[in-house]
């Protein structure tokens, strides 16, 4: 099978999102998505650049299915993305750039792992060795199961995160900032994580970010979003060599000085 033959795990088809702000006079309208179009494969990695409000974590929220687009289509595994949000619990996930606003404080570390779990199974001593397993997998030992969040470290907190997105066997991810909130050393420690669990596990991810460097380091394409548009598409060594749209060229002065 050659790589133009497989399904996208994920597709996006001229896909827009508008919304509306002010009232009366000062109403206006805002284009966070102007269709955008992309996919991204199983075992790959769309990397998404871009200015605060350029539409990325629009884009993220649509991609998930918890924003509707206005028009355009969604489609995952092949098919138009469902509206039911149960229908797909445990297929897509994400992980955020704040992993102590995802984690309840008050749940342990191996509680707040299973709960995707217990969306479609009981709590059961099988289900809690499922994520134990998964927790030594992102390198957190049992040990550190019976803990809460304020007993964890910026980096151990992500490495929960990416454990609990990851235990249900989803075939996507969408990686929002989340290793933006990081010190560099640990931000390179989450990114050789995901990389790792990515080639074992196959799925594929968006990873947004205003990161160039770690977009570079993760990615397998990048775009490049302005105003709600893709302004730009190509696979990362050929954007990272010569980036051809005056806009990235300008992100890149922007983001690196």
């Amino acid at each position: 099978m050659t790589a133009s033959s497989v399904t996208p795990t994920v597709e996006l088809d001229d896909v827009s999102v508008a919304f509306t702000s002010g009232f009366g006079a000062s109403r206006r309208e805002v284009r966070a998505m102007a269709g955008v179009s992309f996919s991204v494969a199983p075992g790959e990695t769309l990397g998404l650049v871009g200015e605060s409000g350029s539409g990325k974590t629009t884009t993220g929220t649509v991609v998930l299915g918890l924003q509707h687009p206005d028009s355009g289509t969604v489609r995952f595994e092949g098919a138009p993305l469902a509206r039911s949000l149960r229908s797909r619990a445990g297929r897509m996930q994400a992980v955020l750039q704040h992993p102590r606003w995802a984690l309840d404080p008050r749940s342990t570390v191996l509680s707040s792992v299973l709960e995707p779990v217990l969306v479609h199974e009981r709590r059961t001593p099988a289900a809690e060795e499922r994520a134990l397993a998964m927790l030594e997998s992102v390198g957190l030992p049992a040990s550190f199961a019976a803990r809460r969040p304020h007993q964890l470290s910026g980096g151990q907190l992500q490495r929960v995160s990416v454990a609990r997105a990851l235990v249900t066997h989803p075939a996507f991810i969408v990686f929002d900032e989340a290793v933006s909130a990081l010190d560099v050393s640990v931000q390179a420690q989450i990114l050789n994580l995901i990389q790792d669990l990515q080639a074992e596990h196959g799925f594929a991810a968006l990873f947004i970010s205003h990161d160039l460097a770690a977009v570079r380091y993760i990615s397998h394409h990048v775009a490049v979003m302005r105003s709600g548009e893709i302004v730009e598409h190509a696979p990362t060594e050929v954007f990272y060599d010569l980036p051809s749209h005056p806009y990235s060229r300008q992100l890149f002065q922007e983001l690196s000085s």
